[in-house]
């Protein structure tokens, strides 16, 4: 993989999402919950008015809606902007 975000941006692998049975039943993937927790793979330079905090290898949560997924040898990644994350876990 040879993605490398600009700027305030950072690339996110999420977390995968939980196998979930209830009762015997099996949820699909469309309607699983989609994880708020990923790992950032590469960071952007940052800009003039706000410097990277985050770092590759950091574990961090995100909202719901952020970001935007992409997809990429067959895996999901989310590019969002560093103002998206909300924590950084660790």
């Amino acid at each position: 993989m040879n993605i490398r975000p600009l700027a305030d941006r950072v690339l996110i692998q999420p977390d995968a999402a939980e196998e979930v049975t209830v009762s015997g039943i099996i949820i699909p993937d469309s309607a699983k919950e989609k994880p708020l927790k990923g790992n950032v793979l590469a960071v952007g330079n940052g800009t003039k008015d706000e410097e990277m905090v985050l770092k590759e290898g950091d574990t961090v949560l995100y909202g719901k809606y952020a970001g935007t997924e992409i997809e990429l040898d067959g895996e999901k990644y989310l590019i969002m902007r560093q103002n998206d994350v909300l924590a950084v876990i660790g």
